[in-house]
Formats: structure tokens, sequence, C-alpha cells
């Protein structure tokens, strides 16, 4: 009731007057001419090859274009109706295979006749309302729309150009078949000009195409002499451009079923030679498609409106070479195959990877019937190995920092790279003192781990992109801050830091210093994680407040209720929603600041119902989802009272750690919560077991080995006596 009403009331007086919303379009104050070419890659540019697009990239600026639309493979009407509308968009119930023809005048049409000398987009209503009803809500022709009312006019040269340029009702002032039928006055007398160069494409489409949609690989001869032919069609263009015209060129979709990174070029006022990027990736040489809308706009001198999600593209000045440039932006998409290739079965050799070693721990349980130096080896081999799983997903990030997708064979080397990070953190973890404890050796993994991701999204997230818990341009959920996988991650790692550094003040009875260790370090996760200059993350502020609330009552010894968790969990809504208010003030709003408009028009619904669609989706895994059910069971019920359950092994660490237990049930809490708030569901709760498992094992292996080493010591005299230790066995807890 309390949310409902804030929201209301804040609705009504944040949101935008009548006048404001009427407010009369700007008239354009440029010319801008939309080269697409679908399937278009930076290995396809040469300087003789392809001569018109090295000299638009040698003047231009460029970067590598995530096309990802609806669908993993965006056909060429995909790409131009993502354009029309600045939201990922698709063709209803169509195969990946080039524009239909457009509607001319004197033909029927259900939306009226052409314009004289121009054309509708075939069925054009259908897709309209097939865009309209999805996740995204996509208006079609509103980039056409915009033009118009600012009293410009439409050209589109080719089918596929009309798909983009069109306005509301698919209509192009002007529509030219090709490039060379072009006249200067039609290049003088368009705002906007949409040009479709399917040559690439097309050389796929003739090579066959079987019913699944799987196109047959061009020879490297072919597809050279298809870029040729794309490349004199640009050159036709360019060379009956008027002065003044900025030219944008955009690869708008892919050729097969593989994915790729696609040609970016922006010549004109403000885009010299160099790389781009965008508010949306916040990453060198890297953009995307729905930025074209935004960029377009940009470049015509017309207000964005809220529908059209993307960020223009800005220049990045560089003194490199167009052919370093170029080998640059190919090294990106080689490096997005590359991760693309294994980033699926990592999550499933990553589970796997825990089972093994909950076979490994039982199995050495159950030898510790020999001899003690036996039994020690293997309670102390087990828990190195533990360490090692702990410390692996925070290595998969550091292996970012090393180009191992350029090797021959980049799976062996990604491997063997994660491999000897974990190993090295695993070093680190026992080469001092500090080994002999229960705690430290996981604490060192875990605040390592949440200072690399912390520190990562505080200096532009570059180890996030391109790894395997991060996220890839390919798949175009997110480009900067926390992606869902590392949120859990990152969450998990800075809770059980904070349990474990919170054990000392504990041991001293100082109570307010614990909760103060809590109360820092949650404040830093919730700025880190939330802040959209970091990690700008909506989802894992909800889940990280009240679960790292939830550990510091449990420090300070109070009682945990259903109805504290859920006012805490509303203490994470209202935080959120604040966040999110004051980034909506803001020049370039993030995903966080479109939520708060969305809200204020009453279109929020619409993305919760999405998010919460995509989770319930995540749960169709039937087989990774029952036994991710069955570990939360057992967590749940056999780690919160392990006496009642006879485990020793987490008995034993609850009684050498005083917030072993407040550690788990909270790191399973902050996963449970992120599951249910964030759209990749089941995939956050594994990854917060993947890091709180192998450590909480390892925790309870050492204090086995301190119970096997304190049998063999004689029990200390009474107190007082000539025989009385001078070190109580509870020395081997801190």
């Amino acid at each position: 009731m309390f949310l409902a009403t804030l929201v209301t009331v804040l609705t009504a007086v944040l949101a935008p007057s009548p006048a404001e919303a009427a407010t009369p379009a700007a008239a354009p104050t440029g010319r801008v001419v939309i080269i697409g070419v679908p399937g278009l890659m930076w290995s396809d540019i040469t300087r003789d090859g392809t001569p018109a697009l090295w000299g638009l990239t040698s003047q231009g600026s460029a970067a590598g274009l995530s096309v990802r639309t609806t669908r993993v493979n965006t056909c060429p009407t995909d790409g131009w109706l993502t354009l029309s509308a600045g939201q990922r968009s698709r063709l209803p119930h169509g195969d990946c295979a080039l524009p239909s023809a457009p509607i001319l005048p004197g033909a029927d049409s259900p939306t009226g006749a052409p314009p004289k000398g121009g054309a509708i987009a075939a069925g054009w209503p259908a897709i309209k309302t097939d865009n309209a009803g999805t996740n995204y809500h996509a208006q079609i022709g509103l980039l056409g729309d915009e033009v118009h009312r600012a009293g410009g006019r439409t050209m589109a040269v080719g089918p596929g150009a009309v798909f983009g340029a069109g306005d509301g009702g698919g209509r192009v002032d002007r529509y030219v078949e090709s490039p060379d039928k072009v006249t200067a006055a039609d290049w003088a007398g368009s705002t906007l000009a949409a040009v479709d160069v399917d040559d690439l494409f097309r050389a796929y489409i003739d090579a066959g195409v079987d019913p699944h949609g799987d196109q047959v690989p061009l020879s490297d001869d072919k597809r050279a002499a298809a870029a040729a032919a794309a490349d004199r069609r640009v050159g036709q263009v360019v060379a009956g451009l008027p002065e003044g015209t900025g030219v944008l060129v955009a690869g708008l979709s892919d050729t097969g079923v593989n994915p790729h990174l696609r040609v970016a070029v922006a010549k004109g006022d403000g885009y010299g030679p160099g790389y781009m990027t965008s508010s949306a990736t916040r990453q060198d040489g890297l953009v995307t498609l729905t930025d074209l809308t935004a960029t377009t706009m940009k470049l015509l001198g017309l207000k964005q409106p809220k529908q059209a999600v993307g960020s223009a593209w800005k220049s990045q000045p560089s003194a490199k070479s167009a052919h370093d440039r170029i080998d640059t932006l190919m090294d990106e998409d080689v490096a997005a195959q590359a991760i693309r290739a294994v980033q699926t079965s990592f999550y499933w050799v990553l589970f796997a990877t825990q089972l093994v070693l909950y076979g490994i721990a039982v199995i050495a349980l159950r030898r510790l019937g020999g001899d003690r130096r036996s039994r020690a080896r293997i309670l102390g081999g087990t828990r190195v190995i533990a360490l090692l799983g702990g410390a692996a997903p925070g290595a998969s990030f550091l292996a970012g920092l090393l180009p191992w997708w350029r090797a021959d064979h980049p799976t062996p080397v990604l491997i063997c790279t994660v491999l000897g990070f974990a190993g090295l953190l695993t070093g680190v973890a026992l080469a001092g003192p500090w080994r002999r404890s229960i705690v430290v050796p996981g604490l060192v993994i875990t605040g390592v781990t949440a200072l690399v991701l912390a520190l990562d999204v505080m200096t532009g997230s570059s180890l996030q992109l391109n790894t395997l818990m991060g996220y890839t341009a390919l798949v175009a959920g997110r480009f900067y801050g926390f992606g869902n996988q590392a949120f859990s991650l990152f969450a998990v790692a800075a809770i059980l830091t904070a349990a474990w550094l919170a054990e000392y003040p504990l041991r001293k009875e100082r109570k307010a210093i614990a909760v103060g260790v809590v109360a820092v370090i949650g404040a830093f996760t919730v700025a880190v994680d939330g802040l959209p200059a970091f990690g700008s993350d909506f989802g894992g502020v909800l889940a990280i407040v009240p679960a790292f609330a939830m550990l510091g009552l449990m420090v300070a010894g109070q009682r945990v209720s259903a109805l504290k968790l859920a006012l805490f969990f509303a203490a994470g809504v209202v935080i959120v929603l604040v966040i999110s208010y004051v980034n909506a003030q803001s020049a370039n709003p993030t995903h966080l600041g479109r939520f708060w408009q969305d809200l204020m028009d009453g279109d929020a619904w619409g993305i919760i119902v999405r998010k919460f669609n995509a989770m319930v989706n995540s749960l169709g895994y039937w087989a990774y989802t029952w036994a991710l059910a069955a570990a939360v069971v057992f967590l749940f019920f056999v780690l919160a009272r392990p006496t009642r359950w006879r485990v020793s092994l987490l008995q034993g660490a609850y009684e050498h750690s005083m917030t072993m237990r407040p550690a788990v049930i909270c790191a399973l809490t902050v996963g449970v919560i992120g599951t249910l708030v964030n759209d990749s569901g089941v995939v956050i709760l594994s990854v917060a077991l993947s890091l709180a498992t192998p450590l909480m094992l390892a925790a309870g292996l050492r204090s086995l080995e301190i119970d096997l080493r304190n049998a063999d010591t004689p029990r200390p005299a009474p107190s007082g006596s000539p025989a009385a230790s001078t070190e109580s066995p509870s020395a081997e807890r801190r």
C-alpha cells in the first residue's frame, strides 16, 4: 500500500503536462543517408577489394555493430524494422530472407494509395500489430513519422529501405529501385534517405537455403565478389550525395546461423577518423543497431522520443590507420565468437564440478577410518580442491586480462587460463599462516572476487564483456555494468566477505563493530551494484538490500522474521526507485532511468511482465531446475540446523565459526531473491551456489582437520593447575 501510494503521488507530480507532450517538432537541420548492407563484416573490407567502404572508414568513425533484435539470428527485414522503430523489431513469422517488394502507386493497398513517386511497405499493418504486441512494444514507423512531423521528406532506395524509412503508414515520399537510378534532385530533395545494398546477403540466398534456414557457407572468393559488388553500389551512393550529407553505413543483419558483429561507419559532422561508442554500450568500438535510429535523429537535429531506446554514436578520435582500426574491430568479433562457443557449456561444467566436489567430500569422509595421518591428507587435499572450485568463478573474469581468443585453439587456452588464475587465488589463500584458519582462506577468495568485480564495473566493465560469466555483444542483453551472473557472484562474494570479516570483532564480543562492518560493506555493495555509473543493476539492489539487512540482524544476534524480511525488501524497492528517478533526470538515462519514465507513463507493468516471463521460462530446463531445487531444499533445511540432520561437516564448521551459518544462509537468500526478480532465473542461483558451496565445504573440512588434531592432543588440565595448557584448541578457529 505504501509503495502504491508513493508511485501514485510521484506519477501525478512528475508526469509531463499535456502542453509539454504536444510540443511540435523542430524542422530538420541536416540531411542523412543510411546505407544498409545486410551481413557486412569488417573482414569483408579491404583496400583493394572494397575501396569505397575503405575510404569511408578512413575518413569516418568505425565500430563493431551488434545487430541482435528479437531472435538469435537477425534477418535483413528485422534490421530495417529495428531502424524504423528504434527498438528491437521483427518480421512476423518470417524466414530470414530478403524484404518483400514494396507497393507502388497504382496498386491496391490496405493502408491507402502510395504517394506519387513513393511506395508503401508490403504487409505493414500486420507488421505493426505484431511488433506492438511483443515484449518490446516496438512502434514501427517511428523514424519516418518523426521526419514527416518535422516537415522533412523520406526516400527509400531498394525494397528493404522502405521498411526502414517508412512512416506509421509504411509510406516513403520517394522510392527508387537501385542506387544507379537515383538523380541528384532525389538526393537533394530528401531529408532522410535509406539505401538497401543487398548483394552480400543475396549471395547467400542464391547459394541455397534449406527448410531450417541453415544457409550454405560461401567460399572466400564468392564472398569477396559479393562484397565488391556491394562496394560498387556504396560508391555510387557516396559519389552522388550533396556536400554536407551525413553518411551512416550499417551491417544491419546476419547472413547465417552464427551471429557476428557487423560493420558500423559514420561520416559527417562530428564523425572524423577514429572509433565509435555509445551510451548504450560504454565500450570502445562497439555500438548497437538501435543506436542507429538515435544517431540519425541527432544528425537531423530531431528530438529523440522515448520509444527509441538507443543512444547516438559518439566518435572517439584515433591516430591509428584504417588498416589498424579494421584489424582491431575484426579481433573484437573473433573474441565474441570464441566465447560464444564455450559460454553455455561453462555453466554446465561448473555445476558438474560442484557435484564432483560433493562426491569427493563424501568419499573422503567415508575413508576417515584409517590412520590419522592418512585422514589428515585426505581432508587437506579435498579442502584444496574445494578452494580451487570456489576460486574458479572469479578466475573466469580475470581470464579476460589475456587475449586467449587469439590462440590457434582458443578453448583449451581459455580453460588453462581460468585454471591458472584459480590456482593463483588458491595459492594466495593458503600461502600464509592464515591457512590454518576456518574462514580466512575463503575470505581471501571472496574478497578478491568481490574487489575484482567492483573495480571492473567502476572502470568501464572491460572484464565483463566476452567472458564466461559475463555477457557478449552477440546476445546484446547488456554491454556495461553487472549482468545477472556477475551480480550474483559479486553479491555472494560481498556477503561472505562481510560475514567472515565480522568474525573477529564478534569473537571479542564487539557486536556493534561487527554490525558496522556488515553495514559498510553492504552500503558499498549496493552502491557498486545499483548506481548507473557502475553496476547499473535494477534487480540486484532488490536482492542485496534484504540479504545484507538479514546478515546484520543475525550478526547482532537478533531474530529474523518474515515480516522483517518483507520490510527490508520494500526498502530495496524504495532505494532502486530513488536511483531510477535521479537517473531519469540525466541527459543520457540508462535502463534504470527509462524504467522510471515508463513508470510515470504507466508502461512499467509490461517490463515487469517481460522479466517475470523470462524468469519462469528459465525453469523450463527441468533436469537442471529439479537438481537446483533439491540443492536449495538441502541448503535451507540442512545448513540452517545441521545438528538435527546429523551433518557433522557443517556442525563442525558452525562450532568453529560464529558467522558461518549467517554467511551461508544470507548467501543463499540473495541467490533465491535474485532468481525471483531477474530474468535469468535459475542461472543466478546456480552462480550463487558455485561460489558459496565449495567455500563452505572447505571450511567444514578444515574444522574436521582441527578436530582431528585436537583429538590427539591431551585435554588441558583444570585452570590453575601447573599442567594447564597455555593455548586452547579454540585458537585454531581464528
